[in-house]
């Protein structure tokens, strides 16, 4: 087997990215592959390493991500070694597997994050910030794909389910107490859905990937509902009336406890505003997800393990610095102070329209001069359903991205031009066709004043333009 350099690691990165492509570099359709057999295969090939720790589980169409590492460092705050599964990767692939040291185990400052990952911060933030949490080491990384090259090729693996090998791997060899899983997509046929957790949690439904999914809020709920077991407490963050007979359902035939957090009266009920008010995740739309995770804590809490998450001070600490505990981006994240520059991985209707009444709020404080969107779109995804929410007041400075899954800029020009005139909307649109040019012309569209500037639409957008930003060209 070959030793490990920089260099034989980004091929053998890339490598994987060509031959088993991910959905951050092709269309869902040719990179998805649903069902467990093949993830199943591969895991027994591994040993098994998802059945030599506790996990939780976690899927819904918006806000697994934040739930999934609010959880993780409250997790970490009652002593455990946890580790955490998420995707996609914003800035570096291995994002995806990281573990958060337990909080009394870890010396103060001996871990240190830097928020990105070249030379230096974006302009007014900090260099660095304290936190208990590490990334899958290149070197581990290397050494898994070469070891296990001909088995991905003789199973047909897909790009997720190698990297769910990889991570569950590796929490195993580091000893992880426990580890949240974050799925994939959907949930019932995901490669993720081999682990039989402590705790099943569904955050939220909405309509997305309906092409894979199913086209009705029902049909999405019942894939999200396939990660319930049974005998296992299942928890869901947020319901619609559409939605919570297919929660129940599905408890019943698997016979699981089944908790609506938006039902319960809650131990941390009377601490929510001051949490909210002191997280570093920004974002309106985390007071959802804060209340999914408060009862997710106190249904773990029931169990013996967990019992340390009964420390509310400790809990409550590690909740509101969950960002720099757990080096995660992309919710709501201010990656730039002046001017403003505000970044978030929302893509769909859903999403976008928090985001956007969160953007107008803003501007209403008379605090900026002018709101500038920097916006690109995949093209699976509702942007008729996404038009009619944006902020009329703004510029939109649309771009291309890399990825094949793109709506292609001129395209998306014309579709948005053409219901600016149908819905007689006033908004400027600036058309531009590389990210790095989209934040060269949203940067000089009001650079005398005090411009509110907000990158999102996409995953894959906010990857490039954390990049570009990171290389300090601006």
């Amino acid at each position: 087997m070959e030793n490990y350099s920089e260099k034989l690691y980004k091929d053998k990165l890339e490598a994987i990215f060509t031959r088993f492509p991910s959905v951050q570099k092709v269309p869902f359709g040719d990179a998805y592959k649903p069902g467990l057999d093949h993830m199943e295969k591969f895991a027994a090939l591994l040993g098994n390493p998802q059945e030599k720790y506790r996990t939780i589980h976690v899927a819904g169409t918006n806000g697994k991500g934040s739930v999934a590492n609010m959880i993780a460092s409250a997790l970490s705050s009652a002593g455990l070694k946890v580790g955490l599964y998420t995707s996609p990767h914003i800035i570096d692939f291995r994002e995806r597997a990281r573990i958060l040291l337990p909080s009394a185990a870890a010396p103060s400052g001996s871990l240190r994050f830097v928020p990105y990952p070249g030379k230096c911060p974006p302009e007014g933030l900090p260099t660095e910030e304290p936190v208990e949490s590490s990334l899958v080491p290149e070197e581990y990384v290397f050494d898994f794909l070469c070891r296990y090259e001909a088995d991905m090729d003789e199973l047909d693996l897909s790009f997720f389910e190698i990297t769910t090998g990889l991570a569950f791997k590796w929490f195993a060899d580091e000893n992880v107490d426990v580890a949240v899983i974050e799925v994939g997509l959907g949930g019932r046929l995901d490669s993720t859905n081999i682990i039989t957790p402590d705790l099943s949690i569904v955050t939220s439904i909405a309509l997305d990937h309906c092409a894979l999914l199913g086209d009705t809020l029902e049909d999405i709920a019942g894939e999200k509902a396939g990660i319930f077991k049974p005998g296992v407490p299942a928890l869901v963050g947020d319901y619609l009336p559409e939605t919570r007979p297919v929660f129940e359902k599905q408890a019943s035939e698997v016979e699981c406890p089944l908790t609506f957090a938006q039902d319960v009266d809650l131990s941390m009920d009377g601490l929510v505003p001051e949490i909210l008010e002191n997280m570093d995740l920004k974002g309106k739309y985390q007071e959802k997800n804060l209340r999914t995770v408060l009862a997710a804590i106190d249904i773990l809490a029931r169990n013996p393990f967990y019992s340390k998450l009964s420390d509310q001070d400790a809990v409550v600490d590690a909740i509101c610095h969950t960002a720099s505990r757990a080096g995660f981006h992309g919710r709501w994240e201010m990656v730039r102070k002046d001017p403003m520059i505000i970044a978030d991985l929302g893509h769909n209707p859903a999403a976008l329209k928090e985001n956007f009444a969160q953007l107008e709020v803003m501007m209403a404080s008379g605090d900026y001069s002018s709101l500038i969107i920097i916006y690109a779109v995949m093209a699976d995804k509702d942007l008729d359903g996404i038009m009619p929410l944006m902020p009329e007041s703004a510029t939109y400075v649309l771009t291309g991205l890399e990825s094949k899954r793109a709506l292609p800029v001129g395209e998306l020009t014309r579709k948005m031009e053409a219901f600016r005139e149908e819905a007689g909307k006033s908004f400027k649109i600036v058309e531009t066709d590389s990210v790095k040019e989209a934040i060269s012309a949203a940067l000089s569209l009001d650079e005398d004043r005090k411009p509110l500037i907000f990158i999102g639409g996409s995953t894959y957008l906010l990857s490039e333009a954390l990049h570009a930003l990171d290389a300090r060209g601006f």
